[in-house]
This record gives C-alpha cells, structure tokens and sequence, in this order.
C-alpha cells in the first residue's frame, strides 16, 4: 500500500503516520479504527464549505446556502472526491468487507474521507485541514451554477415550467418489472402544453418520475430553444418532442441526486 501517493494526491504530508493508518481503518479491521476521525472531519468539512460559500456567493441567502452546503458534503459528494483520489486501494478492511466489496461502498470511502480530514486537522491544525478541503470544492465551484446545485430533476423541471407560465407535469405509473423484492417502475411524465411525453425507470416509483423529470427537462430546453423569436406564436409539433429513450435512475439515494449542472456562461 503506498500511502505515499495517496499523499501526493491530498497534497498533504503527514508528520504522525499513525493518523493516516487510523484514517483509513475501518471499525471491520481492527478496534483503533476512524469513526472518531470521522465524527471530527465531518465538523470541520461543513465549516469550510460554509465558508467558502459565504465567501464566493455573497447575493444568496441563508436558505440557499444551506442548501448547497447540504449538496455539497453529502455522501455521494464526498463519494466522488473518494473515487477521484482513488481512496479505495488504501482501505483497511476486515476480511467480511473485503469479501462483500466494502472498498466499493460509498458509505464507506465518503466516511474515510472525512476521517481523512479530521486527522489532517489533528495532524497539523484548521489551516491544514481547510487546504485540502479548498483544493477539492474550489475547482467544482468555479464550474456550477449555484441556482441548480442540490435541486432534484423534478424541483427544476418545476421551476422551469412554472417561470414559463406552463401547466405543471403529470406523472404516471404505465408499468412494474421483475420480483417484488426487485421492482423496476416505469414512469411517464407529461407536459400537454409542449406536447411531451417521455418515459423514465427506477427501483422506486420515486426514482422513476426523478428520470422522467430529468428527460422531460432536457426535452422542454430543446423545445424552448427551438421556438421563433418572442412575438412569434407557434406551437411545437408533438411529435417532435416526444422522446424515444428512457432514462434509469436506480434507488431513492440516486433519486436524489441533483441533474447534471450547467457550466456558467462567460
């Protein structure tokens, strides 16, 4: 295990190597394990990211900066920063995780992330800590929209609609695949007034009206973009609008998962 490139990937050296093992280890390994490290990088990680937030959005208000801190340093956030520095390879796991994937669970590599982060602060101080953090969040933000960062397909879908005096959409259940234990519900979303009709897919009802919402957004901006100059009246033809895919979206965490983010226009 070279804990040494994992090092130049944090940009950070650490001077006790016991807090980089105790970081990594989790409780299946051995009882000198990370949730403690945990517990205090958590703390330290929604610091930081309120602060950067204060710093670079000074026109949004405490509502909206809740929520993209919330987005931010959520699991699957904190997940992706993991999957980026390639964090599974230095796991330390029982045999039973090793077994059953652990390295692979976001759970597991969004919660060694932040032990990672307590154990910078305990191994050099905030500023230390608050270094690292920046060099993963700053580079993200200088590429998001901080209108749409953290709201679900179906909040934006909404929000698009509503901005546009457009009749909300409807969502209907057209079909259930597989076993109970494993169903798959396919959801159709409606919007009568641009004539579409798109088709999503998902372990949960929830899931499946987040991927028709998703397709029914991206579907709605084509149309929209394709319309004639304002004071031209001209109503889309249905059929152009109409989506042959079907978009999947699998478990409610996933439902959760805020549409891809558009880079800000220069």
């Amino acid at each position: 295990m070279n804990l040494q490139l994992l090092q130049t990937r944090l940009a950070y050296t650490f001077r006790d190597a016991g807090l980089l093992q105790q970081a990594l280890t989790h409780r299946s390994h051995s009882s000198l394990h990370n949730e403690r490290l945990e517990f205090l990088g958590d703390s330290i990680l929604n610091c930081v990211v309120a602060s950067i937030l204060y710093e670079r959005f000074s026109h949004l208000d405490e509502g909206d900066l809740s929520r993209l801190r919330a987005n931010l340093v959520k699991q699957q956030s904190l997940f992706e920063i993991a999957t980026r520095l390639e964090l599974s390879q230095f796991l330390r796991l029982g045999e039973g995780e090793l077994k059953s994937g652990g390295f692979r669970r976001p759970s597991i590599l969004a919660d060694t992330l932040e032990a990672l982060l307590g154990a910078i602060f305990l191994d050099a101080g905030f500023d230390a800590a608050r270094d690292v953090i920046r060099a993963f969040y700053i580079p993200l933000l200088d590429t998001v929209d901080p209108r749409t960062l953290g709201k679900d397909a179906k909040t934006l879908l909404q929000e698009f609609l509503q901005s546009r005096k457009i009749s909300l959409p409807t969502y209907n259940v057209i079909a259930t695949h597989g076993a109970a234990h494993s169903q798959e519900f396919e959801i159709e979303c409606l919007v009568p007034k641009l004539g579409i009709q798109v088709f999503g897919r998902g372990g949960s009802r929830r899931a499946g009206e987040q991927a028709a919402a998703r397709l029914a957004l991206e579907t709605a901006e084509q149309a929209l973009r394709k319309t004639p100059a304002a004071g031209r009246k001209a109503k889309p033809r249905a059929a152009q609008l109409k989506l042959a895919g079907i978009a999947t979206i699998q478990g409610d965490e996933a439902a959760d998962a805020p549409l891809a983010v558009p880079t800000k226009q220069a």
